[in-house]
């Protein structure tokens, strides 16, 4: 009775293999908590919005669902790639295929970020009691504190910036694209297996909606792409989709009622931030830059706004408690010492002179001054801190746990055990996950 279970089950997957995939259904009566990949999207300054989102996930599905011959019509461009003149409009036009990323501030902008936080308010704030009090010393020692740690800071940042900024400079990416010369008989078709002329190599930054580029084993995507002929290609989308092996890619659509409903699932598209892992094919570029699938992702993660780290919440955490502990010893010396002496102004005098004295003038200094001798030492490994909080959120950290296989851990799944119920290796439990994987 199993094995005529068995042989059923098997000649059912076969069968099921014919469209490549096995479809994964919901269990009959579990209701669907989720759906399927859908084109990103972000609110806030600068990012692209929900408007976007939609728009770029209809234009990839259109692409990938229609012919190669109709992708080539639709985008106004030939198989054998966009003559010179026209790939320039329309790098005026749309800019350049760059992912938005996090630009440096202004040197006056940078240095304003330096100085703000509380505890050099609180100390301004404590400089500026001197001065009306008239104690020189307390102001220039208080203002040259101040002004010592943000200095620190900003030399500090200011060279990671630039150091960050030439390692970016130094990689020099190109994509292989087909183009011609000057613009001939635009109507003509041409057959995507035989473009007529030879690919060349331009900067990545160039490549626009409309190119044919060329791919080969072991590229990287340059942007979102609609296959047009493709040669046993098989394409890592671990850093998109999460998936340990690699997938493989063709030129035509699958058979009606096939298509999966998700931009990421079409068997037609090639992302941007993938790679090929082997085989060869030509690619119609759909989407560039800000506009692609990763660059929609990059635009939403750069416009949430960074929230306090532990480092920061506990520089507050002190100045609030310092500013508390002023505000309430203050007003009591200066009424101790007013009703006792009968000197109102020497005891106003008096209580600034203790909320001075309170207040640690060379905190900011230490705390800085010690994140970056923190920050020279990483240099000397060859690692770049752009920003010199995150040098005691390292330290702190106990337990790093990440998800999205193929980011920071391996596109590589290993069995370590196939245990049963009672914690006792079992063969039966391996064949049923193997049956499952399916």
């Amino acid at each position: 009775m199993r094995r005529a279970l068995t042989q059923g089950f098997s000649t059912f997957l076969r069968r099921r293999r014919v469209k490549q995939h096995f479809e994964r259904r919901a269990l009959p009566g579990v209701p669907v908590t989720g759906a399927k990949a859908k084109p990103p999207t972000a609110t806030g300054p600068g990012a692209p919005g929900q408007a976007h989102g939609e728009a770029l996930g209809q234009e990839l599905l259109a692409a990938a669902r229609e012919e190669p011959a109709a992708a080539l019509l639709r985008l106004q461009s030939r198989a054998d790639g966009l003559d010179a003149t026209e790939a320039a409009s329309r790098l005026a036009r749309d800019g350049p295929n760059e992912v938005a990323h996090e630009k440096p501030l202004p040197g006056w902008l940078h240095l304003w970020r330096c100085y703000l936080n509380p505890f050099n308010l609180l100390l301004t704030a404590l400089a500026v009691l001197s001065f009306v009090s008239a104690d020189a010393k307390a102001t220039v020692v208080i203002v040259v504190m101040v002004g010592l740690s943000t200095v620190i800071r900003f030399v500090q940042e200011g060279r990671s910036h630039r150091a960050a900024e030439s390692l970016r400079a130094m990689v020099s990416n190109t994509a292989t694209v087909f183009r011609r010369a000057a613009a001939a008989t635009p109507a003509a078709v041409v057959n995507p297996a035989n473009p007529k002329h030879e690919p060349q190599e331009i900067p990545l930054r160039e490549l626009v909606a409309g190119d044919v580029v060329a791919l080969s084993a072991g590229d990287m995507i340059p942007a979102d792409c609609r296959v047009l002929t493709a040669r046993d290609l098989f394409v890592a989308q671990a850093a998109m989709t999460g998936e340990s092996l690699p997938v493989e890619k063709f030129a035509q659509a699958g058979p009606e009622g096939t298509t999966s409903t998700g931009p990421l699932e079409q068997r037609t598209l090639v992302f941007m931030g993938t790679n090929v892992v082997s085989g060869t094919a030509t690619a119609l570029v759909v989407a560039t830059g800000s506009r692609s699938y990763f660059g929609t992702l990059a635009a939403s993660a750069t416009a949430v706004e960074a929230a306090p780290n532990a480092f920061q919440a506990g520089v507050n955490s002190v100045s609030w408690l310092l500013i508390r502990f002023a505000l309430v010893m203050v007003p009591i010396v200066f009424l101790v010492n007013g009703f006792t002496k009968g000197d109102w102004l020497q005891a106003f005098l008096f209580a600034l002179s203790v909320a001075v004295g309170l207040t640690p003038e060379m905190l900011p200094m230490i705390v800085t001054s010690t994140l970056a001798k923190g920050a020279v030492l990483l240099s000397r490994r060859q690692v770049v801190v752009k920003r010199l909080d995150a040098i005691q959120n390292f330290g702190a950290m106990d337990i790093l746990c990440t998800d999205k296989t193929g980011t920071l851990t391996q596109d590589r799944i290993a069995l370590a055990r196939h245990a049963d119920a009672w914690g006792q290796d079992s063969d039966e439990v391996l064949n049923f996950a193997f049956l499952n994987s399916f």
